[in-house]
């Protein structure tokens, strides 16, 4: 069967494109900050070069200007003449000035005399225009590297979801892991089902979205994630599957997007982790092979071997039948 269109990816990422938002995209200028961490890096990186790049040509330009303005280009070598900004006497001696100033270099050989009341004004206010920018622009930056989405990266899921018995009951299961030896604290995760149906009113839903429960009321959501764990879902009356059988398995169209959320212990950012699962990708009758060893003092986990399954005899039967 060719490949269907996913609602959600399976390195997490959602194919959800809004568009035609009309007026609504002023939105996204009134939280300016949110819109630049969320850009890709190659228009960061251009945004901060460029508003760095900007503002000191501006502000280099007003020194030349005032200096232009007092007459100081063409008196800089007299002695006994006091200029606005010492040893100024072109664009790019202001540019200099500009940048030891901004920088807090201070080489000593610019500087403003007291006879400079304008200088002192766009002083203090290079002072502050450039601590604004910095805590923007460098903020923007800091969070931008901290965020944790490469966190999730080291977080994995099986290639693929079984069904099969498990306790006398059949059960829908995937596969979780942890990369690192750092553990994710508060470690939850949860099921959607998502599914077009229509109601009794006739009224057609494209992408309903329907809770899976794994765990919610007896706390086998919540995970300790040192070990790769195998995430059950029993299919019982109450769950979407109930009348879903193995030859009813190859007709169906769903998908299952996985939801795995919990703090990053080094930094204590939440991290969250995404993956889905299409008809074709649930294996009836399959069960995972064990990964976990024990050696010498300590348990071993072979990843090798964790997206492996083989064939258990299972009823091809729904639950309902």
């Amino acid at each position: 069967r060719r490949e269907r269109q996913r609602f959600v990816d399976k390195n997490g990422r959602c194919n959800v494109q809004h568009g035609n938002l009309g007026g609504e995209s002023s939105r996204y200028l009134s939280d300016l900050f949110t819109t630049l961490v969320d850009l890709k890096w190659r228009w960061n990186l251009l945004i901060f070069l460029l508003t760095y790049t900007v503002a000191w040509l501006v502000m280099a330009s007003m020194w030349w200007g005032i200096a232009y303005l007092r007459g100081d280009l063409h008196r800089a070598h007299d002695d006994s003449y006091s200029p606005c900004v010492a040893n100024v006497y072109n664009f790019p001696s202001a540019f200099l000035f500009f940048i030891e100033t901004e920088a807090t270099i201070g080489y000593g050989h610019r500087y403003i005399t007291e006879r400079c009341p304008e200088g002192i004004v766009l002083f203090l206010f290079q002072s502050l225009l450039g601590s604004i920018v910095d805590a923007f622009l460098i903020g923007c930056m800091f969070i931008k590297m901290s965020q944790p989405k490469k966190r999730a990266e080291t977080l994995m899921f099986s290639h693929a979801a079984v069904i099969s018995q498990r306790d006398g009951k059949l059960c829908l299961m995937f596969r979780v892991g942890n990369l690192r030896n750092s553990h994710m604290v508060s470690a939850q995760i949860r099921c959607k089902l998502i599914k077009s149906r229509q109601t009794p009113e006739g009224e057609f839903l494209p992408l309903d979205q329907c809770e899976l429960d794994v765990g919610f009321g007896t706390g086998a959501d919540q995970l300790f994630l040192v070990s790769p764990l195998t995430i059950c879902h029993e299919i019982n009356s109450k769950s979407p599957f109930f009348c879903l059988s193995q030859r009813s398995l190859r007709s169906e169209q769903f998908e299952i997007v996985v939801i795995l959320e919990g703090i990053v212990e080094t930094t204590g950012m939440t991290c969250q982790a995404r993956t889905s699962y299409t008809e074709d990708e649930v294996l009836w009758g399959h069960r995972f092979l064990p990964v976990m060893s024990l050696e010498d003092g300590f348990f071993r986990v072979d990843y090798s071997q964790f997206h492996a399954t083989f064939e258990v005899p299972t009823p091809p039967y729904s639950v309902k039948e």
